[in-house]
């Protein structure tokens, strides 16, 4: 295994990592999560370490991209498993944040929804001998996925100080975008799904 390929299952291993830092009962044992106020916003110690975590798992991410384009570790390997990474790590933080009520059920139901229905595409349209790449719009999504993460585990600082909700617009771009690219990958490959009906 390349060291591209090590990054990328580094950062699946990150993922439940998160998942322990987030819903661990740490109450139940008695443990309290220091908080830092800002004005009237308070940060918790546990959001700074998932953030940490995160950022660490999106930085591994640019990485092994790099490496693997620049010293031609592109395997097939990692080919399949590092866009399952990316969604795995995105979608986890957005499937946690709604079940605490921080971001609506409908956005991540429509992000994880759009996911599905682009990896079947991908798939049906592979048995074809063809690959769809990434388009302009799958990018921006993800640009704001992650942007909106950062904020979310920031309570929004520093826009919150202003009163500007852009954690919550930054969902509901995503989510459009999500949508919109989803529905250009099934427009796409709309002549090998009707061939397959």
């Amino acid at each position: 295994m390349n060291i591209a390929n090590k990054l990328t299952v580094f950062r699946i291993i990150l993922i439940p990592v998160i998942v322990l830092v987030e819903l661990f009962p740490y109450e139940q044992f008695g443990i309290q999560i220091p908080y830092f106020v800002i004005e009237h916003i308070t940060l918790s110690l546990k959001n700074i370490i998932v953030l940490v975590l995160f950022a660490t798992a999106a930085i591994t991410d640019f990485i092994d991209g790099y490496l693997a384009r620049k010293y031609d570790m592109i395997t097939v390997f990692g080919k399949f498993l590092d866009p399952i990474a990316d969604k795995l790590l995105v979608n986890t933080l957005f499937i946690i944040f709604a079940f605490r009520g921080t971001v609506p059920v409908v956005a991540v139901l429509l992000m994880i929804w759009r996911d599905t229905i682009v990896d079947a595409v991908r798939m049906l349209v592979s048995q074809k001998g063809l690959v769809m790449a990434a388009g302009y719009l799958g990018k921006v999504k993800t640009v704001a996925q992650m942007i909106a993460i950062i904020l979310i585990l920031m309570n929004n600082l520093p826009f919150e100080l202003f009163s500007i909700p852009l954690s919550t617009i930054l969902v509901w771009f995503a989510t459009l975008m999500s949508v919109m690219s989803g529905a250009s990958y099934v427009i796409q490959a709309r002549s090998y799904l009707v061939e397959s009906m």
